[in-house]
């Protein structure tokens, strides 16, 4: 067992490579011992990971109120709420393990055919700021669950849940087999040097390609859980009351930084007034007369993501909140109306709570817009329009849709989450997350009791007999 600190932000350079080199390395050696391939020493594991995570509950929860002002209502929903996730795998680990049966053709017979899931060795976790937790142990339960050793290294823009983790971790397991590094770039550009047999990377879209050019230098596979612009569409026959509330709600969760947050309303012109009153009218319910005061309203992660959600405010158009204190890390919840797609809120993803309103004519004309652009992880529509619903989803491209409501799409454990094109590579969740830290090992079985001449040279006056047989 390697003694290791997990914290190396006062290290050297040299110091955090030779460091993090020692640790991939006792992982590999572990890992080459075949003990996480026994399926019960992986049960062991996530039972172990479940109590650890309600052992420190009021660590977690008061980390997440120092970086982030989370409620503990959010932060018990959307971060400890990962139990659900080790649950799941518990529960269907033994299934998921098991070699699979596939169907042999006739010309391979008396052959027999398994699938097997194999553990691909040693993985890299690299989660993000905005649900730090979450985001870290879902992708572990993968990695766990298929059989790896896991290198985490959780943000340092959430230091305080950062450093929670990390005690978490070293509690639990041996650092040969479950270990977290901390600290800022330099760890980043330290680990991203070591070769892992898979990269599992939730952030932005800069970062996102960092890893994969890193990664292509060792020629190492990539999970990336990327973000983008994700459009919420509101058609003219919908539940308006209803639908103000569960935009209002997903939007301002964790104060809008969520990646599959609505990111901005297209807005059936007919109805737009409508729906403004109510989602004001949700904002004063939830969050009463003043935002800054509410025990119910996140902060910004960081001065400078305050300052940049900031700089996107256009007064002008800003219909509902506008108000900021970047001492305090705080932009109130913010709806901006008469937005254009070349107005610079609509040119990057937000990730702040600020909600943009487009409309729309012609429906025709607002998928034609979403398409122009790249494709998002998340695609929300409200409608009671199953035609509409159909087409959308026929002529629409994105990482998961949620029809008639948000956020709500990730809860569903055996919904394989995850983006396409510039919103992300691979997917997670349930089986999805097994299957990503897995190698699908394909294995045919053939006895020695029959073997047929017609296979074998010389060829002679056996090609009409084969033309039989594959017909």
């Amino acid at each position: 067992m390697v003694q290791f600190a997990s914290d190396l932000t006062s290290q050297t350079p040299e110091h955090i490579s030779d460091r993090i080199h020692q640790l991939v390395q006792a992982q590999r050696s572990f890992f080459n011992t075949g003990k996480t391939k026994d399926v019960e020493f992986r049960l062991a594991q996530l039972k172990k990971l479940r109590q650890a995570i309600k052992d420190h509950e009021a660590a977690i929860l008061e980390a997440l109120k120092a970086d982030l002002h989370k409620p503990g209502y959010e932060a018990f929903l959307t971060e400890v709420g990962v139990i659900q996730e080790v649950d799941h795998a518990i529960k269907h680990l033994r299934s998921w393990a098991k070699p699979k049966r596939v169907s042999v053709p006739l010309t391979q017979m008396p052959g027999r055919a398994r699938v097997y899931a194999e553990p691909l060795g040693v993985v890299l976790i690299i989660s993000p700021w905005n649900y730090p937790l979450q985001l870290a142990i879902s992708p572990l339960v993968g990695a766990i669950s298929a059989g790896n050793c896991a290198l985490l290294k959780p943000s340092e823009v959430a230091p305080h849940t950062s450093r929670v983790i990390a005690e978490l971790i070293e509690k639990t397991f041996d650092p040969d087999y479950v270990a977290v590094v901390e600290g800022g770039v330099e760890v980043s550009q330290a680990v991203l040097e070591e070769k892992f047999d898979h990269i599992f990377f939730t952030g932005g879209t800069a970062i996102g390609k960092i890893v994969m050019q890193a990664a292509a230098k060792q020629l190492t596979p990539v999970t990336l859980e990327l973000g983008g612009k994700s459009p919420c569409i509101v058609d003219q026959d919908t539940d308006i009351k209803t639908t103000a509330k569960r935009i209002t709600w997903g939007k301002f969760l964790n104060a809008g930084q969520t990646c599959i947050a609505p990111d901005y309303l297209l807005v059936d012109r007919r109805i737009k007034s409508a729906l403004i009153d109510g989602i004001r009218a949700n904002l004063q319910e939830f969050y009463g007369d003043d935002p800054a005061h509410s025990q119910d309203y996140a902060r910004i992660v960081s001065h400078k993501h305050c300052a940049r959600l900031a700089d996107l405010l256009d007064s002008s158009k800003v219909i509902i909140g506008g108000e900021t204190n970047l001492d305090d890390r705080y932009i109130a919840p913010t709806v901006m109306d008469q937005v254009t797609w070349n107005d610079p809120i609509m040119q990057d993803e937000i990730f702040g709570p600020i909600l943009p309103i487009l409309e729309y004519d012609n429906i025709a004309e607002a998928i034609e817009q979403i398409n122009r652009r790249p494709k998002p992880l998340a695609l929300y529509l409200f409608t009671h329009n199953k035609q509409l619903q159909q087409q959308v989803l026929r002529e629409t491209s994105s990482g998961g849709v949620c029809i008639n409501d948000t956020i709500m799409q990730i809860g569903v454990t055996e919904l394989p989450f995850g983006g396409v094109g510039d919103s992300g590579i691979g997917c997670y969740h349930g089986k999805a997350s097994f299957d990503t830290f897995s190698h699908r090992k394909s294995v045919f079985f053939k006895p020695f009791w029959l073997d047929f001449d017609i296979r074998y040279a010389p060829y002679e006056g056996k090609l009409e007999k084969l033309r039989k047989l594959i017909r």
